[in-house]
């Protein structure tokens, strides 16, 4: 993907993202485990001290091993390499996964450790938030969802989608300033004569990697919003700011 350099004022961030303590880690944001090899180059890291760092690591195993388990049925039919060394590596976790799995009404279901799942997405907006915006988000979100794509409703679904017009710049040298794009469009009258060429400057979704992993930063009156898409499957919307 593409990198910029962060020119926003570096007192902004304060220590480790997480808890504020002295950031002797760099922390990727995604996570390495939720990507494919090869690896995308210029991956985003942020600051973060070796507690929390490796405090995450039991958690995201469980989540990058259950996300494919739930894609695929069953964890015998897992196809990402890094699942099957982490199932070989670690029985136990296969198996708690697996006894996870149920059938109802014909239909394959998971009963999945919520707050495992959030500890992850949570880590991964966070780190969002610092990285674009170079802002800290380190109390809870005043809104926060996720789930699959597939159960969205139409106008849930637009809105997780939608890219960002601003009604607010960020911070001036951050990277969401430079990544903001123009967007050109032209209004026709019902003639279908055109009449107006039109130029908006918008934030747009970020593509990590193709079909894997993809969000989206910015800020507006509302505060500081994040969106996260893995493996077009599953989707995570956090914001800290006004209920």
């Amino acid at each position: 993907m593409d990198q910029f350099t962060d020119f926003a004022d570096s007192r902004l961030i304060d220590g480790c993202i997480y808890c504020g303590g002295f950031p002797d880690t760099r922390d990727h944001v995604p996570s390495r485990s939720l990507l494919d090899a090869p690896l995308p180059e210029n991956l985003p890291v942020v600051g973060a001290c070796r507690k929390c760092n490796n405090a995450f690591s039991s958690d995201e195993e469980y989540f990058v091993c259950l996300l494919e388990t739930v894609l695929r049925g069953s964890t015998d039919s897992v196809q990402r390499p890094l699942v099957g060394r982490i199932f070989r590596r670690s029985p136990a976790l296969r198996a708690k996964i697996q006894a996870a799995r149920q059938e109802r009404d014909g239909q394959v279901i998971f009963a999945i450790e919520a707050d495992r799942v959030k500890v992850v997405l949570l880590k991964l907006a966070r780190g969002h938030a610092a990285y674009e915006l170079s802002s800290v988000c380190r109390g809870e979100p005043t809104v926060f969802s996720w789930g699959p794509l597939a159960l969205l409703s139409e106008e849930q679904r637009e809105f997780i989608e939608d890219v960002h017009v601003p009604e607010l710049y960020p911070e001036i040298g951050s990277r969401a300033m430079q990544r903001m794009v123009v967007a050109q469009f032209t209004c026709a009258g019902l003639d279908g004569t055109e009449r107006q060429n039109n130029a908006l400057l918008i934030h747009d979704w970020l593509e990590v990697q193709k079909g894997r992993y993809r969000y989206i930063a910015y800020e507006d009156y509302s505060g500081v919003q994040v969106k996260i898409v893995i493996d077009e499957y599953l989707y995570c919307y956090a914001s800290w700011g006004e209920a």
